[in-house]
């Protein structure tokens, strides 16, 4: 059986942005079961669980055959071996490999600066001095992505994909703003891929040991 670990709670702001999501959600559209092993943040540094994962991070994959760790790669694997995430022709998989690592390494590092500062260091007088430049680059990049996309559906062969899910997860995490309202495009493209319905028991798979485990954690400091 395939195993996922996955936290068992997370504050509300990153419910629905932890990566695990991401290895569910493809799981999903492959028709793949799974068990989610879940673990709290007093697991992140035990040594078993850092020989799983070397950065204490979620999510790690085992499925009998393999064990991995970075969501990217675990999706890219699940992908190979799923005609629902990836074509059988070499020039489809390409492009598709080739949006999902733009996802991750073209488009993931603006939303991640500006979603730092917003969560983590908005009090800060750097944060506050940087914001605004963080922003625009963001913008930018976003115009970029959204006249690549243009007028299709998805992003790799008119087709949703692998890629497809890397790129929504990172979109996602904007939306805590109204950036991408401003790009109607790329949040029509969102909320399409919202509304499939692997996504939406992958969201919720991921947010119900949230709710259990709400009760017991400690009050914010």
């Amino acid at each position: 059986m395939i195993q996922v670990t996955a936290f068992k709670w997370v504050p509300s702001f990153a419910q629905g942005s932890v990566r695990d999501i991401r290895v569910r959600w493809a799981l999903e559209e492959a028709g793949l079961g799974y068990d989610d092993r879940l673990i709290g943040f007093e697991d992140q540094s035990s040594p078993a669980y850092r020989a799983l994962q070397p950065f204490g991070q979620v999510p790690a994959y085992s499925d009998g055959k393999v064990q991995m760790f970075e969501s990217g790669a675990i999706v890219l694997w699940i992908a190979q071996h799923s005609a629902e995430l990836m074509p059988a022709d070499e020039a489809g998989r390409a492009m598709v490999m080739t949006w999902l690592f733009a996802a991750m390494n073209s488009v993931e590092p603006f939303v991640a600066e500006l979603a730092g500062i917003d969560f983590f260091n908005a009090d800060k007088a750097w944060a506050k001095a940087r914001r605004p430049e963080a922003e625009a680059a963001l913008r930018e990049r976003l115009g970029d992505l959204q006249q690549a996309l243009g007028n299709r559906p998805w992003f790799a062969n008119d087709r949703f994909s692998a890629a497809d899910i890397l790129m929504t997860h990172v979109l996602r995490d904007l939306r805590h703003t109204d950036i991408l309202a401003i790009f109607p495009r790329l949040a029509s493209y969102v909320a399409r891929a919202e509304a499939r319905p692997a996504f939406k028991r992958a969201l919720a798979d991921q947010l119900r040991p949230f709710r259990e485990h709400e009760a017991v954690q400690p009050p914010p400091v």
